[in-house]
């Protein structure tokens, strides 16, 4: 079992939500921190049609019992439980934690979101320092959900993932009417993974309108499938791109969706799925730290980028699947060095050792993210 990182370790006795896509090990942690806990698992039938006819059982069996916490495994399935809850928190001495693989039905619902009562807490797919011998390239090729990361053959279970769940689950959730379409849409945001999103040229692929699509792209937000990265635009002395770009949550997902091949050091394909690797390990750590640190891209027009800028430019960062880091390679970061005052400029790249030019700091990825996690890079 692999060690959850500064996952739920501030909550104490406060009740809490924990939500995460499918599969990213919610019940798994929450069994291991919880083994005496109470369970109203919604994806049984039994229990999820006794409580969508009598939400009221919930209140009536935990005033009956003498229980410390209670865990309702998918929530986001009976929203109406929440007026139980928001009672049970209220006038009993227990902690409750909810889990689910998205808020996106309860939030459109307007129900009762329990007015502060509970914490938020997001679990996402494995990071490095949670992975004893950790294997870059299975994680570029496999993906980061435990179960496609263990797996000698992933790709039956990938497929299964992005059928049963993203194309049909989400799909029906969301009352998308034209499935097919959806599933082209899928493909399409795939091909701007990481790219800077252009509603017109995806609406044109998938045959829907360009409102559509971002409709789509809301849905993926809403479920937690994808985030945008917003542009860098504080008071900018070039001319900036303000477009944000999207990622979606997991890189064996948009490996599965492009079709790609084998990802190997050094190919072609191995340079996208790298630095997606790397926010989402950026990502990971300003929420699992609590320093809920902001992350941009910075591009301006005249095509001058760097892949992320961290909190109010405190740190900016290019990722190069370079073995051989050379003065092309640190180009962006001397351009916004110009233009900001910046703690840390770095350079992730796959050289084997550390070293430092023209005030940039080139550091293999391995040390980068030992650095990241120890609270070294954002401090």
């Amino acid at each position: 079992m692999y060690h959850r990182k500064q996952v739920l370790t501030e909550s104490e006795n406060e009740s809490l939500f924990l939500w995460g896509a499918r599969q990213t090990g919610k019940s798994t942690l929450l069994k291991e921190l919880f083994p005496d806990a109470l369970w109203f698992d919604l994806l049984l039938s039994d229990v999820y049609e006794r409580l969508l006819r009598n939400p009221s059982i919930l209140r009536e069996t935990i005033c009956e019992g003498q229980y410390k916490d209670i865990i309702i495994d998918e929530i986001q399935r009976i929203p109406e439980l929440l007026n139980e809850v928001h009672w049970i928190i209220t006038h009993l001495p227990v902690r409750v934690i909810m889990s689910g693989s998205s808020p996106r039905k309860i939030i459109r619902l307007n129900t009762n979101l329990l007015g502060g009562r509970a914490l938020r807490y997001e679990l996402y797919p494995l990071i490095c320092q949670e992975i004893p011998d950790f294997d870059l390239l299975k994680a570029l090729n496999n993906g980061l959900l435990p179960r496609h990361y263990l797996s000698a053959s992933p790709k039956k279970l990938i497929s299964a993932y992005v059928g049963n769940y993203l194309r049909d689950e989400i799909a029906g959730e969301a009352k998308i009417r034209n499935v097919a379409n959806f599933s082209r849409f899928l493909e399409s945001a795939a091909f701007s993974n990481g790219e800077m999103v252009n509603y017109t040229n995806i609406a044109s692929d998938c045959g829907v309108s360009a409102v559509t699509v971002k409709e789509y792209f809301q849905i993926l937000e809403d479920t937690l499938i994808g985030r945008y990265l917003p542009a860098y635009q504080k008071k900018p002395k070039r001319r900036v791109i303000t477009a944000p770009k999207f990622y979606f949550f997991d890189i064996g997902i948009v490996n599965h969706l492009l079709k790609r091949g084998r990802i190997e050091f050094g190919s072609e394909l191995f340079g996208n799925a790298f630095e997606h690797f790397v926010y989402n390990e950026l990502y990971a750590h300003s929420n699992y730290s609590e320093k809920d640190y902001p992350i941009y891209y910075w591009r301006t027009a005249s095509q001058i980028e760097i892949d992320f800028v961290l909190g109010n430019n405190d740190v900016a960062i290019e990722v190069k699947a370079t073995n051989n880091a050379q003065p092309k390679h640190l180009k962006g970061l001397k351009y916004f060095s110009e233009e900001y005052s910046v703690k840390q400029l770095i350079l992730v790249c796959n050289e084997p050792l550390p070293r430092i030019s023209d005030g940039i700091r080139i550091l293999p990825w391995k040390i980068f993210l030992e650095e990241l996690w120890a609270g070294k890079i954002m401090q």
